[in-house]
């Protein structure tokens, strides 16, 4: 096949995702609810299945009605994951102990996965002793990213878990009531990201949810926010999505995190079932100033104390690494609880 046979060819296959795309999103957009339920847990598990596979897509290139289709089916996919993750907080805050039964969430190996990658690229970029202080903004009801961090990269340190909705900081608490260290070591807060600013000079590492400042001018306007609020070498952990996948996730552009104020020390894109591209960046140092003798420079800026870094959080169900049998499971165990 020449060249303009494989162009064709491309161009065909990019214009039948998208009409895929468009019909599921209409689809989706008709349901009377997102709480999970065989015919929403049907739908998404189409959606993420058709989005994972390597593409050459660029969302960002899409004509203005594909875009306002993309940017309705992001919001109806950040409703769903809301819905998920309230149903299987209160499941699991059913337990004396929740912690102890957090596989009972389906996509819960996604988180296991996520973090792992995340705390390797922290790992392998920003060298340095563990951070003690972590912020993650954009926790929500389920907040499986901190808790896998905390519990398996971050033993010694604190978390800070940032979320608009004080029912969802609620939901949170309870999971961690009747486990002393995750209880000493979590707080919850309830606050929009803007409204935070000197707190944000306290922590180490940054972690940004995907679905926090959607629009891409709302995201960089809050990762300016940041660049202007964190400490001097203080770690970014930015999720992102990268080709199809950014047909449910918010593309962050790499730019945007520089012109924040931050250093990008690298950009992974997921070919697994790991949706969220992952960017890791680290606020720029202050510029040295100059003694008052002129010879001798004060570095004023620098890195902190704590500098390394790890991450996780997987969503739709906005813990969105979604794998097919992760889906299969959540059918079933939703047809179960329909039964019962």
């Amino acid at each position: 096949m020449g060249v303009e046979g494989c162009c064709n060819k491309k161009v065909m296959e990019e214009e039948a995702l998208v009409k895929k795309i468009t019909g599921l999103a209409a689809a989706i957009g008709e349901l009377p609810s997102l709480s999970p339920s065989p015919a929403v847990n049907a739908l998404f598990t189409e959606l993420v299945t058709s989005c994972i596979p390597a593409s050459t897509v660029d969302v960002d290139a899409l004509g203005p009605e594909a875009q306002e289709m993309r940017a309705r089916l992001i919001r109806l996919c950040a409703d769903a994951e809301g819905h998920l993750e309230a149903h299987y907080s209160d499941l699991l805050a059913a337990h004396d102990n929740p912690l102890d039964h957090l596989t009972l969430f389906p996509y819960f190996n996604n988180y296991i996965k996520l973090s792992q990658l995340e705390h390797g690229l922290l790992a392998r970029h920003v060298p340095g002793p563990a951070p003690a202080r972590v912020a993650f903004l954009g926790s929500g009801p389920l907040p499986l990213s901190s808790l896998v961090l905390a519990a398996r990269h971050l033993p010694d340190a604190s978390f800070d878990n940032y979320d608009i909705s004080g029912e969802a900081n609620e939901r949170a608490s309870r999971l961690v009531r009747n486990d002393a260290d995750a209880g000493a070591r979590m707080a919850f807060r309830t606050a929009d990201v803007a409204d935070v600013t000197t707190e944000l000079a306290g922590y180490d590492v940054v972690f940004l949810a995907a679905l926090v400042g959607m629009a891409a001018e709302e995201k960089a306007r809050l990762v300016e926010h940041l660049g202007r609020h964190m400490a001097p070498g203080a770690a970014l952990v930015v999720r992102s999505a990268h080709g199809a996948r950014g047909f449910l996730y918010p593309v962050v552009d790499p730019e945007e995190i520089r012109r924040g104020g931050f250093e990008v020390l690298t950009v992974h894109h997921p070919e697994d079932e790991v949706i969220n591209s992952v960017i890791i960046a680290r606020k720029a140092a202050a510029p040295a100033a100059v003694a008052a003798d002129g010879d001798v420079p004060v570095n004023n800026g620098g890195m902190p104390a704590q500098c390394a870094v790890a991450v996780s959080r997987p969503c739709l169900g906005c813990a969105c690494e979604l794998g097919t049998r992760a889906h299969q499971k959540m059918k079933e165990m939703a047809m179960e609880e329909m039964e019962a």
